[in-house]
């Protein structure tokens, strides 16, 4: 055997650095996993019964060292797991978020908008959502100043914000 066999073969094989950032990778997955709520934790398919226990045990510890030492065993056990499904799961998780998030922030755009410029963004709400009682909305406008002098202002901004919120579900279940 020469020297340009071993080469090639060392070529093949990842580094020792590479191979500590890959379980470092798997390592903040399985720590995700195990930040995750219930709710989100079950929807993702997690296909290694042990992996799903060590997940579940994980999210029973306090003790700091004993985390540290079990998000360490996750991180092993997800060397031999398929990790596809896994993170798939997570991105359809993070696209749900990205996309309810964007919903949050075009409600309160809105609903900023109402409480200033008043009846000239009416016209865009209601385009936005058509099933807008305009009545209602101009109802809002005009108690508007009154509850900003009363000091009832972050009262009247949460229930305008709870109707938009409503349309904008109500929208997107019609889509």
């Amino acid at each position: 055997m020469t020297d340009s066999d071993t080469g090639e073969t060392d070529d093949l094989r990842p580094s020792k650095s590479e191979r500590k950032r890959q379980m470092l990778a798997l390592q903040e997955i399985g720590e995700r996993l195990v930040s995750l709520s219930r709710s989100d934790l079950d929807r993702i398919n997690i296909p290694d019964e042990r992996l799903k226990e060590a997940i579940e045990t994980a999210r029973n510890i306090t003790a700091r060292g004993g985390l540290k030492r079990q998000l360490q065993f996750i991180g092993k056990l997800m060397r031999t797991t398929d990790t596809a499904p896994i993170e798939t799961g997570l991105a359809m998780l993070d696209q749900q978020h990205a996309v309810s998030t964007a919903g949050l922030h075009r409600v309160e755009a809105a609903r900023d908008r109402l409480r200033e410029e008043g009846d000239v963004a009416l016209g865009d709400i209601l385009a936005i959502w058509p099933a807008a009682e305009a009545s209602l909305l101009r109802q809002w406008i005009r108690q508007h100043p009154k509850e900003t002098q009363r000091g009832n202002e972050k009262a009247h901004a949460r229930k305008l914000f709870r109707y938009l919120s409503e349309l904008d579900a109500a929208a997107s279940v019609d889509d």
